[in-house]
């Protein structure tokens, strides 16, 4: 995240390649009262930096100038010292130091105290430490005043990367309700409504669930990371709850049983009893996309059936498992003349009755894919 530096909006930093004459001026002065007035601290980060040394004495005495004790009062400049100061230390490959810094300088009454602790947390993380990162981001949201740098609201930005980098469900709940509410109109608003569903899900928290995949889907085209077939499977779960789930069968053979007998009887109004009302889906086993992608199949079964009897195989396909069977069936009219009807387990855990259950969940025209 990269925001204006407010220290070349204050005429102390170099502008193009060349230091202003002011900002010149001000390093003679502050190197000459250097040994008498830097503290030990600054001499810390002074002392293990190497070309910028120099560059550093001078920034500190800047800093200490413009603190609220010291020769010139000035948030503004104090605040533009600092932040270039933490520039230098990370561009030397110490962030961690520079962290520290910033952290120190964030326990005073300070008006940019948000900036300090944000760049702070995006150091540490930076080094891959989010034990540190993640409770200077949570001071922030919950102790100090938001602030926006560059249109961007550090509350916003603190409570995206708590989000991302939490792992208990618990606590991500907490995090993508504040965006939520807080944030409405954030353009990413939508796959915050999904991963607080997702969330939910963890925690079998179902009923708040299945409220947040529905408020998603108004969403479309909204890009999830981490989850590609995001409206797919928040759609089927909706629609998969809103449904009457009076399709489903306790065990596989009773299901096959059912379908052979449709089947046989040439009843295309028999036969579609069977049928999953939510997400089923007809494609092609060459077909691109997920099976999800044609879930509201609505076309005539009774055009490709006219009466006939249709055979189905004596055995399920050898790839069938313990979640999901394929039934070959043959004797449909028109071009494709084998189908495969595809029988799955019901995962839906929302509902302890029918998670679990099997359904005729989709067809698959042609013969299999070897």
């Amino acid at each position: 995240m990269s925001f204006p530096s407010p220290i070349e909006a204050a005429g102390l930093t170099p502008g193009g390649r060349r230091r202003s004459q002011f900002y010149q001026a001000l390093c003679l002065a502050a190197c000459f009262f250097l040994a008498i007035s830097c503290s030990d601290q600054a001499s810390l980060y002074v002392s293990q930096e190497g070309a910028r040394q120099g560059e550093l004495k001078t920034l500190f005495r800047l800093l200490e100038k413009h603190g609220s004790e010291g020769e010139e009062p000035d948030q503004l400049a104090h605040f533009a010292a600092a932040r270039k100061i933490g520039a230098v230390l990370i561009s030397s490959g110490r962030a961690s130091a520079a962290a520290a810094f910033l952290t120190k300088l964030a326990e005073g009454q300070d008006a940019y105290a948000a900036w300090y602790l944000f760049t702070a947390a995006a150091a540490y993380e930076s080094q891959g430490d989010l034990r540190l990162a993640v409770p200077l981001y949570e001071r922030i949201v919950r102790t100090l005043p938001d602030m926006i740098v560059e249109g961007k609201s550090l509350h916003y930005e603190a409570l995206t990367r708590l989000a991302g980098a939490v792992e208990m469900p618990e606590r991500r709940i907490g995090y993508f309700k504040d965006l939520i509410a807080r944030f409405p109109e954030a353009p990413d608003v939508g796959s915050s409504q999904f991963l607080l569903a997702k969330a939910y899900e963890k925690t079998g928290a179902w009923k708040e669930a299945l409220e947040h995949y529905a408020a998603f889907l108004p969403y479309f085209g909204a890009k999830v990371p981490g989850y590609p077939d995001a409206h797919d499977y928040a759609r089927r779960l909706v629609e998969f709850n809103a449904s009457p789930k009076d399709w489903t069968y306790e065990n596989l053979e009773e299901l096959v049983a059912s379908l052979r007998k449709a089947l046989l009887s040439g009843s295309a109004r028999q036969l579609r009893k069977y049928s999953a009302k939510a997400g089923f889906f007809a494609i092609s086993w060459f077909q691109d996309g997920g099976i999800d992608a044609n879930s509201k199949v609505n076309f005539d079964l009774n055009q490709f059936m006219q009466g006939r009897p249709i055979r189905s195989s004596p055995t399920l396909d050898p790839s069938s498992g313990s979640r999901e069977a394929y039934l070959k069936t043959w004797g449909w009219t028109g071009r494709v003349p084998v189908w495969y009807l595809y029988l799955r387990k019901v995962d839906f855990p929302a509902d302890p009755d029918v998670h679990g259950r099997w359904e005729w969940a989709g067809i698959y025209f042609g013969e299999r894919m070897q």
